[in-house]
């Protein structure tokens, strides 16, 4: 079937209205598609959750979206990451974005300020129609030509209805519990906790008092993630700070049921957590003060998904969270769903006389490379020199050299880059995923 085809565009269902979801539409119309519909369970895209870094592979898709200028009116270029030793010694310190080498910026951003220049952004070019509030897909079957029958559930107050759908092409961009990834593999079970407790929030506080740089710092129990995500405002020049702490859980292992669920419905009071974190201050930077200055926090299991052998059957595939959960370390979640977006599309118009083989040619090139970062963050990442430096001086350090040399902590951030095939002469070649369309007029 060609885009085309019968005198109309394919019709491409999203399962999910987040990151990927939103991104896909918009890579997707972009790409020449004109029948996308994504449907999102809420009631509304709201600016919800916490802060996220978008990588320069992740920056440079948006920009070829047209999107950069939007996102970057309410987000800032991160320019340095630092790991220290909870001791408050420094391990080392990294230029990220343009001042790494990088064409395109790092960004550090309120995932509710990038869900809302997606989803304007959808509704502006694709119509409101294309965004579904209030509707999800509680699962879905294969049909003999490859297509799937959708099965659609809506909810408003007390009311419930249901319906079915047979689009030509299914995307699952539905998260870490996706009914979509359920569906095609109904064995699999829940996302596996790794005994880890995560504690996320957003503050907001003078400029001064939390530097310019992000900082990653810890041993190897417990770490805290701090950064600015918003320029300075007003007289007291206030910015906005994404925060993020790591650790272990109850020490039997099993946590209450209501931990399990992945998710950010779980409201716990700062002072649940702030005593495991006091004295911990870095070139200034305080985190007791970052948390007390917390309107609330959000707790949650750190979970991710066993990789799978297969994300496509048929006409139906999985992208993001859906297809890869990983567990949040290296700035690898958004930045990887993003990227598959504009791979998806990119695959489904380079094949558009058959949806199945473009779907299929978009795994063979996304999961391999997703699988390995699931991989290397099940191992720490990057963030595995704070777990080095702990081990071989658990008390602190003068001299980080004399600890970790520096050609060991350039080889553990360059594997990672190569890992992810984000390092700057890669990316720097510009995206893949153009797709030229057929002249009109």
């Amino acid at each position: 079937m060609s885009p085309h085809a019968y005198g109309q565009s394919p019709h491409i269902v999203i399962a999910g209205g987040g990151i990927a979801g939103l991104t896909a539409a918009l890579a997707l119309h972009a790409a020449g598609f004109e029948r996308v519909t994504v449907v999102e369970a809420a009631p509304a895209i709201r600016p919800l959750g916490a802060g996220l870094n978008l990588m320069p592979n992740a920056v440079r898709e948006l920009a070829a979206l047209g999107l950069l200028d939007a996102l970057e009116a309410g987000a800032v270029r991160t320019r340095e990451l630092r790991y220290y030793h909870r001791s408050g010694g420094l391990i080392s310190r990294e230029p990220r974005g343009l001042g790494a080498g990088y064409r395109w910026p790092q960004l550090s951003v309120h995932r509710g300020h990038l869900q809302q220049v997606l989803a304007g952004a959808v509704r502006a070019r694709l119509g409101a129609a294309a965004l579904v509030t209030g509707v999800r897909v509680s699962g879905m079957e294969p049909l003999p030509d490859g297509r799937p029958r959708l099965r659609l559930e809506h909810r408003e107050g007390a009311v419930r209805g249901r319906a079915s759908l047979v689009p030509d092409v299914l995307v699952g961009a539905d998260g870490i519990r996706s009914a979509v990834r359920a569906a095609l593999h109904p064995a699999e079970g829940g996302p596996p906790w790794n005994g880890m407790l995560v504690w996320r929030g957003v503050s907001r506080m003078p400029a001064r008092a939390v530097g310019s740089f992000m900082l990653i710092a810890g041993d190897d129990r417990q770490k805290a993630v701090v950064y600015p995500m918003s320029r300075p405002t007003g007289q007291s020049r206030e910015v906005l700070v994404n925060w993020a702490l790591a650790r272990p859980g109850e020490p039997d292992g099993a946590p209450p049921e209501e931990r399990l669920r992945g998710d950010w419905d779980r409201t716990v009071p700062v002072e649940t957590f702030l005593p495991f974190y006091e004295g911990w201050e870095f070139d200034g930077v305080s985190v007791p003060d970052v948390l007390r200055a917390a309107d609330s926090a959000h707790e949650y299991p750190m979970v991710d998904r066993d990789p799978l052998d297969r994300w496509t059957h048929g006409r139906t595939t999985l992208i993001g969270d859906a297809a890869h959960a990983m567990y949040p370390v290296g700035s690898n979640g958004a930045t990887q769903s993003i990227v598959d977006a504009r791979a998806l599309a990119h695959a489904l118009a380079r094949h558009s006389d058959d949806p199945s083989e473009g779907l299929a040619a978009y795994e063979r090139e996304r999961r391999p490379v997703t699988t390995a970062l699931q991989r290397a963050n099940r191992e720490r990442g990057p963030e595995v020199v704070i777990d080095l430096a702990h081990a071989r001086a658990p008390h602190g350090f003068t001299d980080i050299n004399e600890v970790i040399p520096a050609d060991e902590l350039a080889a553990i951030a360059g594997r990672y880059a190569a890992t992810g095939a984000f390092d700057p002469t890669t990316v720097n070649q510009g995206s893949p995923y153009e797709v030229p369309l057929p002249a009109t007029g």
